[in-house]
């Protein structure tokens, strides 16, 4: 996600003149914890929970053949092509296909902001009235509002809230996770009744057709944005032997934070009665009514909401700003989108990107039910995000073919079965996402097709073909002009 590209701006650096430079190496563990930071969140729990203990085997499948994978070839790319997707696609695939992945990783944050915000306006919601909670309008202009908000705080290039992304993984994921885990355990262990089935004939979700495996596309979303970690790489002593393992650590404790809170929410909350926007602080109610300790509903809501806030102020800007670098050394935008404002700032590409961000966040008020919006355009995000998994999965194995003897810090073992799995896995999730969960099958079908398949097409495509077909010679800045106006940026 976005929020990973901090993290990798803040890699340890080379930095002594006139001397040899003494490498900073980080440890494995401290790479694990990194990105686990980076992946893990509260978010997705309400989804998974619908599904009880079966959300143990959805959050485990993805992780096998989504997750790993991702994280292993983003590894080897980022030791052996510094410079990110963009460069990794551009010199395995082709520079055209290299601007359609620098762009999907931007275009997929129009439709996510509308999800993360209705999230935001759903955990809100139990700190001055729950009922709001289900109510579209209240969502969109809660998204309207806190976008453009964060859009003029970022568009003055203010840096002093960049600590709260810390901040935000204590007192949004990890506090409220365990608290949440806790009062599960404990509501268990007075011998009530999980909403949900936990005896192990529903280790696996009831299958009734495809549309029962839908909801897993979700866990694509939230595990997407692992390849940022990949640049860290070179930082390690012995990264053949220290990048697994800090791999493999990492998804244990991602898996962790994803599946306890979901299970716990699953133990206090039906699945018939559950939001996917504020599930998590409908649980949080249920469990602080069961003890008597009703008032810290609101005290947890506004933990969330500050954490939520934060998080998306550190990186707001951050997807467009590689979008721009790589724009102005190529000249994929026109020159109105690559002006920067007097604090170095993108603004011009924000302000277009909110003003879709609203018309998206708008649906909210059109679609009769909040739960099927949020789940719509976290598909939609998913579809496109997507699409730049695919390009990077193809790109490594054609690397291994044109590039063999490019040096890399870490070589993916049997890179073609790890990549095609990823592909494969990345290629049914994004056919999948067509498919209506049936938890949403009152809803018409050709609404969810439209809003879906148009908003892949649209964004995803259409828009940079567009870009690529009017484009013009004295668009582009060339290297030295766009590694000046980037030193602008940082």
């Amino acid at each position: 996600m976005p929020l990973k590209e901090k993290a990798r701006d803040e890699c340890p650096s080379i930095s002594t003149p006139d001397t040899h430079p003494r490498p900073r190496f980080i440890s494995w563990a401290g790479l694990a914890l990194m990105t686990t930071a980076s992946v893990a969140n509260l978010r997705p729990a309400p989804s998974m929970a619908l599904y009880g203990l079966a959300a143990v085997f959805l959050y485990l499948l993805p992780a096998v053949v989504f997750l790993l994978p991702t994280a292993l070839v983003s590894a080897e790319l980022a030791s052996g092509w510094p410079g990110g997707i963009y460069r990794w696609v551009s010199e395995g695939l082709s520079k055209r296909l290299g601007f359609l992945a620098v762009w999907c990783q931007f275009a997929m944050t129009i439709a996510y902001y509308p999800s993360l915000l209705a999230y935001v306006a759903g955990t809100f919601a139990y700190v001055v009235d729950p009922s709001l909670a289900d109510n579209g309008l209240y969502v969109a202009l809660v998204i309207v509002v806190i976008y453009w908000a964060g859009v003029l705080i970022s568009a003055r290039g203010t840096r002093a809230v960049a600590g709260l992304a810390g901040i935000g993984l204590v007192i949004g994921t990890l506090i409220p996770g365990v608290v949440l885990v806790v009062l599960g355990l404990l509501f268990l262990g007075q011998g009530n009744h999980p909403a949900a089935p936990m005896d192990t004939g529903h280790l696996l979700p009831p299958w009734t057709g495809i549309s029962s495996l839908v909801l897993i596309v979700g866990n694509f979303l939230s595990y997407a944005g692992m390849e940022m970690n990949g640049v860290h790489v070179s930082a390690l002593r012995r990264p053949e032997r220290d990048f697994p393992r800090a791999v493999f650590t990492a998804t244990a404790l991602v898996l962790l934070i994803f599946i306890l809170p979901a299970l716990a929410i699953s133990w206090v909350m039906p699945g018939k009665d559950l939001s996917l926007t504020a599930g998590v602080m409908q649980a949080f109610q249920g469990f602080f009514d069961h003890f008597h300790i009703g008032w810290l509903t609101k005290v947890v809501g506004v933990l969330l909401v500050a954490a939520a806030l934060g998080g998306m102020l550190t990186w707001l800007a951050g997807p467009s700003r590689g979008l721009l670098l790589v724009a102005r050394q190529e000249g994929y935008l026109p020159p109105v989108l690559q002006r920067l404002n007097k604090h170095g700032v993108q603004r011009n590409i924000m302000v277009a990107q909110g003003v879709l961000t609203t018309l998206i966040a708008l649906l909210y008020a059109v679609i009769p039910d909040v739960s099927s919006a949020y789940w719509i355009f976290s598909v939609v995000t998913a579809q496109i995000y997507l699409v730049v998994y695919l390009l990077m999965f193809a790109a490594v194995v054609r690397l291994r073919t044109l590039r063999p003897g490019q040096p890399r810090g870490f070589r993916v073992p049997a890179v073609r079965l790890v990549a095609g799995t990823g592909f494969a896995a990345s290629l049914a999730a994004l056919c999948i996402g067509f498919i209506p969960p049936e938890q949403f099958g009152g809803q018409p079908l050709w609404r969810y097709l439209l809003i879906v398949g148009g908003g892949l097409l649209t964004l995803g495509f259409l828009a940079p073909l567009a870009f690529l077909r009017f484009r013009k010679p004295h668009w582009a800045l060339g290297e030295e002009g766009a590694e000046r106006e980037g030193a602008a940026l940082d």
